[in-house]
């Protein structure tokens, strides 16, 4: 069963290359998302019908939250990319902010890369080999490059240079870092200790601590720069932005978490040889700074998909920050992955959304977003105090868990540098909200949908923009669920974030 998880998505994405008709290669990738959530489903109700494959492929709680985010938004994103297809596919177009024409990529190809995403990933939380784990990982970065180059004109295509050449670089040092805990394996361990995540947790007494610590640095750079870390993150801001919305959505929601999980895998491994602590103490470091550097880049932001994008480098930098304070942190920063998944996901659709009828990604060019677009506008405003950890959304529930840790290590100065620059970012984006869903409308709103109104003048209905429904009821599913989280917390998924906490222990 765990290989249906990866073949049917990888074998999907060979027919869909091949499908010659729109329709049926539409009707192929929303079949495929609900079946993978289906099994998903299914693997969460009853793992026992998901048996280990040998000692390489298996599925342990952590793995099965990060394929649970990976293939809730698969889902959600494949039903907005049917309504995207219909409206890019097969025409050339005219570039909104340069003006130059410029084709899409065939639509066979994107949704076939698309697919291959969803295996690949898959194939990422499945493994428990650290050689089969960089595989995988590797396969996510050829596989989705192709999705960021949708839009084929020189922006795109520099933002896929860059983001080929920065995460495989980065891949490479992880690579590196593999080599190293292979070294860190005692020579004449036989098959007791391997390379398996199980063979590594069972013999980590007789680890080399040192080869252990430099594994575990590679990888932190290496799975750091694809999980957007900053200083590592460069590749993540233009690809974020020069990706079509539902591509940025997958990749923000569910490739960074892939990284992170990576992370994790040898944060346990160094747990159980008793380097935890120094593990810990170097992912505090790197979250807060990451967390700075993208508080200084929010700040003042003319591109509402770039925000995004550094949004994306904050939270992945909470996440460090949880996991590096430890104890409650470890359960704040695994249910914080889940709140942000979902929530940024809805972002990305929305900013779609809001590029389609305004034709820019210039900040200061949107407003009265509320009044042109009613239900965009209004999720928007929710997405935004939901991605900022206002209550009662669960970004709040999961970012204070994390506050707690900091206050019971009884580190002060965490506390305050932590609190300070969620509050720096929170003033930040809702300077950025205010404008563009309350601002006054430009003199000409979205010259596609062909509405023109004054500034600051009453919205005619003809300038009010059409929302399909399929443009927005994947967002308004994904707001409602991180809205529900704020409130309660389903014991299943308390259960899965807990079991997957003594996983990070060493367990």
């Amino acid at each position: 069963m765990i290989l249906a998880l990866v073949l049917v998505p990888a074998c999907a994405a060979v027919a869909a290359f091949f499908i010659r008709s729109h329709a049926l290669r539409r009707t192929l990738l929303v079949t495929v998302a609900v079946v993978h959530a289906g099994l998903t489903t299914l693997l969460w109700i009853d793992p026992s019908r998901f048996p280990p494959i040998g000692a390489w492929l298996a599925i342990d709680p952590l793995g099965m939250l990060f394929l649970g985010i990976a293939s809730l938004l698969f889902l959600a994103v494949s039903v907005s990319t049917v309504g995207f297809l219909r409206a890019e596919s097969g025409s050339t177009r005219a570039d909104p902010e340069e003006g130059f024409l410029f084709d899409n990529t065939p639509e066979a190809l994107f949704t076939a890369c698309l697919l291959g995403f969803l295996a690949a990933m898959s194939l990422v939380t499945a493994s428990r080999h650290f050689g089969l784990l960089w595989v995988a990982i590797e396969a996510t970065t050829l596989v989705s490059a192709p999705l960021i180059h949708y839009h084929r004109h020189h922006r795109s295509l520099e933002a896929t240079w860059k983001y080929l050449l920065l995460c495989s670089v980065g891949i490479a040092v992880a690579l590196l870092g593999t080599y190293f805990l292979a070294a860190a394996v005692p020579r004449g361990a036989g098959g007791a200790t391997t390379l398996t995540f199980a063979g590594l947790i069972q013999g980590a007494a007789r680890l080399n601590p040192k080869w252990l610590q430099a594994a575990f640095l590679l990888m932190l750079v290496g799975y750091g720069t694809k999980m957007g870390l900053a200083p590592l993150h460069a590749w993540l801001p233009d690809a974020h932005s020069e990706a079509p919305s539902v591509v940025s959505a997958l990749l923000s929601g569910a490739l960074l978490n892939c990284a992170f999980l990576a992370i994790l895998r040898i944060l346990a491994v160094c747990s159980a040889a008793g380097l935890g602590a120094w593990g810990r103490q170097t992912l505090l470091v790197m979250g807060l700074v990451s967390m700075a550097v993208a508080a200084g880049l929010i700040i003042g932001q003319r591109d509402y998909k770039r925000m995004l994008a550094y949004s994306s480098v904050e939270h992945m930098g909470i996440l460090a920050v949880g996991v590096g304070l430890g104890g409650v942190g470890d359960w704040g920063a695994l249910f914080h992955a889940v709140n942000h998944s979902l929530t940024k996901a809805a972002l990305f659709l929305l900013a779609g959304n809001i590029l389609a009828a305004y034709g820019t990604k210039k900040i200061n060019e949107v407003g009265g977003a509320l009044r042109s677009l009613p239900v965009t506008g209004a999720l928007w405003i929710a997405g935004f105090f939901a991605i900022v950890g206002a209550p009662p959304f669960g970004a709040f529930t999961s970012e204070l868990a994390i506050l707690r840790a900091a206050v019971a290590s009884g580190s002060w100065l965490v506390v305050s540098i932590y609190s300070l620059l969620l509050a720096a970012i929170f003033a930040g984006m809702m300077s950025v909200l205010v404008r563009m869903a309350q601002g006054p409308l430009p003199v000409a709103v979205g010259a596609a949908g062909g509405g023109v109104a004054l500034v600051g003048a009453p919205v005619p209905a003809a300038v009010r923009h059409r929302e399909p429904v399929l443009s927005v009821a994947a967002p308004i599913g994904l707001i409602l669920l991180t809205t529900a989280l704020g409130l309660f917390v389903p014991g299943f998924l308390d259960k899965v974030l807990r079991e997957a906490v003594r996983i990070l222990g060493g367990a």
